[in-house]
C-alpha cells in the first residue's frame, strides 16, 4: 500500500480496503479470532458460543427508498451476527451528531431504529451520544454493536469453503446500491428502485436444520458479490466460478447499472446472503430458502473450484475473471 493518505476507495470494499485492513489493522491488531476476517467474532464463553460484531453507518442520503440510516444501522449489524449462525440478542447504538442537525430528523431516525429492533425482537440496551461542530460531521454517523448466541451445529466461516461446494445467493442483487445512487444523484430512474435492507436472520433460521451442511455465510454489502466471493476464495484458498445466467437481478436494476456504466456484481446489498454449502444438500437448502418470503428468488449460482480465482461464466459461454475493484464504485452506501 503506497498511498500516503486515506481515500474514499479505502472504504469501498475493494482491493484498497483489503490492503488497508491487512497492512494496517491486522498488522497491529492481529490475533487468531480477528485474523479469520469473518463478519463477526465468535467467542467461547463458558458453554456458550457468542458472536460479537460492530459497524458504523455514514450513508448519504440519510433517507432513501426502502429504508434510512436508522434501519440500516440495525439490520446491518444484526445481519453480521446472523451470517455467523447466531441468534441476535442485544444491540448498542452510538451517535455522532453535527451541530445544527434537525431534531425532527433525529426522531425519525431513532423511531426507525426502534421499530426495526422491535420487528427483529432485539433490544437496544446501551449507547452513547456525541455532538460535534458544524462541518465536523456530515449530519449524523451511527455505530451499532451486537451480540448473539451461535446456534447448535452451526460452524460457518469464510475459511470453510471446500472444492465442489455449491454457491447460493438468497435473492436479487444490487438493489441497495442502485437505490442509494438514484436517490443521491436525483437520477429519476423509473420505476423506483427500493433498497433490499432487511434482517436476514429469519431466512437463515429457515434452514438451520441443515446447519452442518452450510460451510460459509456472508452478506455481500460493500463491494457486492464480487468482493465477498474474493474474500471467501482467499480465506479458504480455493476458487469460485459463477454462472451469469443463474444470477437473479431485477431488469430495472440491471438496466440502471448498464446506463450508468456500473456492474451489478460490484453493487452493495443489505438483505442478501451468500451461502457456500455441501453440494449434496444444495437442493434441499435452496428449497428451504425459497419457502421463505425473502428467499423466493434464491438461486444456485456456481461452485467452488480448485483453481484459486474468481470467475464468471457468461451467457455466451466465455469466462472472465472477477477481481476486487481497484477504485471506488459507489461511495457512502452504508
Amino acid at each position: 500500500m503506497n498511498q500516503e493518505r486515506i481515500t474514499l476507495s479505502h472504504g469501498s470494499g475493494g482491493k484498497l480496503m483489503a490492503d488497508l485492513i491487512g497492512n494496517v489493522f491486522l498488522n497491529c491488531f492481529g490475533n487468531k479470532i480477528l485474523n479469520r476476517l469473518d463478519d463477526a467474532a465468535k467467542l467461547q464463553i463458558g458453554r456458550a458460543q457468542v458472536a460479537f460484531t460492530t459497524d458504523s453507518y455514514t450513508v448519504k442520503p440519510l433517507f432513501f427508498p426502502g429504508g434510512d440510516i436508522g434501519k440500516l444501522a440495525i439490520c446491518g449489524t444484526l445481519n453480521d451476527l446472523a451470517v455467523m449462525g447466531a441468534q441476535p440478542i442485544a444491540i448498542s447504538a452510538s451517535f455522532i451528531i453535527e451541530d445544527g442537525f434537525l431534531i425532527d430528523n433525529l426522531k425519525r431516525i431513532v423511531n426507525s431504529m426502534a421499530r426495526t429492533a422491535k420487528e427483529c425482537r432485539v433490544d437496544i440496551v446501551t449507547g452513547d451520544t456525541k455532538v460535534v461542530g458544524k462541518g465536523e460531521c456530515d449530519g449524523i454517523f451511527i455505530t451499532t454493536s451486537g451480540i448473539g448466541v451461535v446456534q447448535k451445529d452451526m460452524n460457518v466461516s469464510a475459511n470453510n469453503a471446500k472444492t465442489g461446494d455449491s454457491v447460493i445467493i438468497s435473492g436479487e442483487l444490487a438493489e441497495h446500491g442502485t437505490s442509494i445512487l438514484n436517490a443521491r444523484e436525483n437520477l429519476g430512474l423509473k420505476p423506483d428502485i427500493k433498497s433490499d435492507v432487511t434482517s436476514v436472520y429469519p431466512l437463515i433460521k429457515s434452514c438451520l436444520s441443515l446447519a452442518k451442511y452450510i460451510h460459509v455465510m456472508r452478506d455481500p454489502t460493500r463491494g457486492g458479490l464480487v468482493a465477498v466471493l474474493n474474500e471467501i476464495a482467499k480465506q479458504s484458498k480455493v476458487g469460485i466460478k459463477i454462472r451469469e445466467e443463474n444470477i437473479p437481478v431485477k431488469k430495472e436494476v440491471k438496466a440502471a447499472c448498464e446506463i450508468l456504466g456500473l456492474d451489478y456484481l460490484n453493487m452493495a446489498n443489505e438483505g442478501r446472503v451468500v451461502f457456500i454449502v455441501d453440494s449434496r444438500m444444495a437442493g434441499k437448502i435452496l428449497a428451504k430458502l425459497q419457502k421463505n418470503g425473502s428467499g423466493k428468488k434464491a438461486r444456485i449460482i456456481g461452485r467452488v473450484i480448485k483453481e484459486q480465482e474468481v470467475a464468471l461464466e457468461t451467457k455466451l459461454g466465455t469466462s472472465r475473471l472477477l477481481p476486487l475493484l481497484e477504485g471506488e464504485a459507489l461511495p457512502r452506501i452504508c
